[in-house]
C-alpha cells in the first residue's frame, strides 16, 4: 500500500475500512438471526441487516461525492468480531447462545459507531456536508441498533442469571435431600 500523504488519502482508507465491515455484516446477519433462539433477537438481525445494506448503498454515495470508486479495504475489527464468532459459537450451549450472538453484535455496533464517528468529522473538514449527513445516518442508526442490543442484551442476561439461580438452589436442595436420607 502506497503511503498516505493527505487528508483526502485516509478519509478514503478509512471509508474502504467501513465498507468492508458493512458488507461483511450483510453477510453475517443472517447467520446470526438464524442462531438466534429469541424472537426479538432474530428480528432486531432482520431489521439491521435492511438498515446495513442501506448503509453499504450510503457509503457508496460518500465515495462518489470523492470523485472515487467504491474500493474494499481490509477491516482487522471487523475481521476480529468476525473471527471471534466463529471460533466460539460451537462451544456455546443453547441455552446462552442469544447472550452470545447478541455481544457479537454489540461488539459491532460500537465498531462501526467509531468509525462513522471519525469519518463524519472528516468528511466536515474536507467540505464535504452531504458525505458527512450520509455517514452520519449510518452513525445514528448504528447508534440506535446499539441501544435495542444493549437493552435486548440485559433482559437476556437477567433471565439467563434467573435460571442459573433457579437451577442452583434445586441442585442444593436436591443435594439436602439426598444427605437427610
Amino acid at each position: 500500500m502506497a503511503m498516505l500523504t493527505e487528508p483526502r488519502q485516509l478519509f478514503l482508507h478509512k471509508l474502504g475500512d467501513v465498507y468492508t465491515a458493512e458488507r461483511t455484516i450483510v453477510q453475517m446477519l443472517p447467520r446470526l438471526q438464524q442462531e438466534a433462539k429469541d424472537e426479538k433477537l432474530a428480528q432486531g438481525f432482520k431489521k439491521h441487516l435492511d438498515q446495513s445494506r442501506k448503509h453499504v448503498e450510503n457509503v457508496e454515495k460518500v465515495f462518489q461525492e470523492f470523485g472515487a470508486q467504491p474500493e474494499a479495504r481490509p477491516c482487522p475489527g471487523i475481521e476480529g468480531i468476525k473471527k471471534e464468532h466463529d471460533q466460539s459459537v460451537g462451544e456455546v450451549s443453547p441455552q446462552i447462545v442469544d447472550l452470545f450472538v447478541a455481544g457479537a453484535a454489540t461488539s459491532s455496533e460500537h465498531y462501526e459507531i467509531a468509525s462513522y464517528e471519525g469519518l463524519v468529522t472528516m468528511a466536515k473538514a474536507l467540505g464535504k456536508p452531504q458525505a458527512a449527513r450520509l455517514l452520519e445516518t449510518n452513525m445514528k442508526q448504528d447508534q440506535k441498533m446499539l441501544t435495542e442490543t444493549k437493552a435486548i442484551v440485559r433482559r437476556l442476561t437477567n433471565k439467563a442469571a434467573k435460571q442459573a439461580s433457579g437451577s442452583s438452589s434445586r441442585a442444593a436442595r436436591s443435594r439436602q435431600t439426598t444427605r437427610r436420607r
